[in-house]
């Protein structure tokens, strides 16, 4: 099995990459709108195809990515029965399977943080994603959306807790830098439902919380309540038009040595090599504009606006560095030669300079 845990420092919400190695099918769980690049690179660069996407719940506080990534992907959106969402491909009731190649998520209803919460277990019961029912030492909130404090304390306690001790428990939240906890550690420890706490001790400490509702809850709940497809007039941002690049899960646009030199003659080529490498056995691309990588940030001006940008070094690292240096620095249209000029030699473009 195939495990990743991702993670949108926005809203502090997990998301998980789960996918079968033999067959490569994946599932996401609680995706986010705003990473659907991120996820759809990291997907790519793994060989995997998505599958579905899955939620745990309708999440108050981030847009799920889940229509977004059906549109790029293909894939299949699955959400609880319970949830009220319109737009999903499957509605899962408790005890409902989603395949996963070889591989198999059931489902719990585990409702109380909102009236529609499910965890999805794996087939060997090694992990379970508990969504914001079970967070590591704490729980979800049940004030909002059909919580219910008794109905969390009994999916907790008697659907959760049921599991074994060594079962791995991933929440889709954590405020303080937490990743993952086990059945048998909440059990012990959880200061809210963990030891000897009682039904009692549970509601009466929920309902002094006194938290103020998040900030995006009522842009993220109504877009949620369908998937996460954006409202009518709200535009997607599209990715670039300027040449055929590629987001990669580094965060990089990054642009092949033969989409480059389809649109060399309309773009600004800044070589980030030494003076001795520009001139040296790998010779550079005609037209390029050499600029030391430690020089980029202090001769940053001498590079134009109107046009798109592609960094290049020898294999692509330091030429990274420059792109991100340059999107500090307000460059919109940027992209890495991907491979550098060892690449762009080997497959037989053109240099200027450079040994046979």
């Amino acid at each position: 099995m195939i495990f990743r845990q991702l993670f949108d420092p926005q809203s502090s919400t997990f998301t998980y990459v789960l996918a079968d190695e033999s067959t490569r099918e994946a599932v996401l769980i609680d995706p986010v709108f705003e990473q659907t690049r991120r996820d759809a690179a990291l997907l790519t660069e793994l060989g995997l195809k998505l599958r579905w996407t899955l939620e745990t719940h309708i999440h108050a506080d981030h847009v799920s990515g889940a229509w977004l990534l059906k549109q790029r992907l293909g894939s299949s959106i699955a959400v609880g029965a319970a949830t009220g969402a319109e737009g999903a491909d499957r509605y899962l009731e408790d005890g409902d399977e989603i395949l996963l190649g070889e591989r198999a998520l059931r489902t719990l209803a585990t409702p109380g943080h909102t009236s529609g919460c499910v965890t999805y277990v794996l087939d060997d019961l090694s992990r379970a994603f508990t969504g914001d029912c079970l967070l590591v030492r704490g729980t979800g909130r049940t004030d909002f959306q059909g919580g219910d404090a008794a109905a969390m304390y009994r999916s907790v306690r008697e659907r959760i807790f049921a599991l074994p001790d060594s079962c791995l428990l991933h929440p889709a939240h954590d405020y303080r830098g937490l990743t993952v906890t086990s059945v048998g550690e909440e059990k012990k420890f959880n200061p809210r439902l963990g030891g000897d706490v009682a039904l009692g001790d549970f509601t009466g400490h929920m309902a002094n919380l006194k938290l103020a509702h998040p900030k995006q809850m009522d842009i993220a709940v109504p877009a949620n309540l369908c998937c996460g497809k954006p409202e009518q007039g709200v535009t997607v941002e599209a990715d670039p038009d300027w040449a055929a690049v590629t987001f990669s899960f580094a965060g990089i646009w990054e642009i092949t040595p033969q989409a480059l030199e389809e649109k060399v003659s309309g773009v600004q080529i800044i070589d980030v090599r030494e003076p001795s490498e520009f001139t040296g056995a790998l010779g550079h691309i005609a037209g390029a504009k050499l600029v030391p990588l430690g020089e980029l940030q202090a001769r940053a001006g001498e590079i134009g606006r109107d046009r798109p940008i592609v960094t290049v070094c020898r294999a692509g690292s330091r030429s990274a560095q420059a792109f991100n240096l340059l999107r500090q620095s307000g460059f919109q249209n940027v992209a890495n030669l991907s491979g550098g000029m060892l690449r762009w030699r080997a497959e037989g473009f053109p240099v200027e300079g450079g040994a046979a």
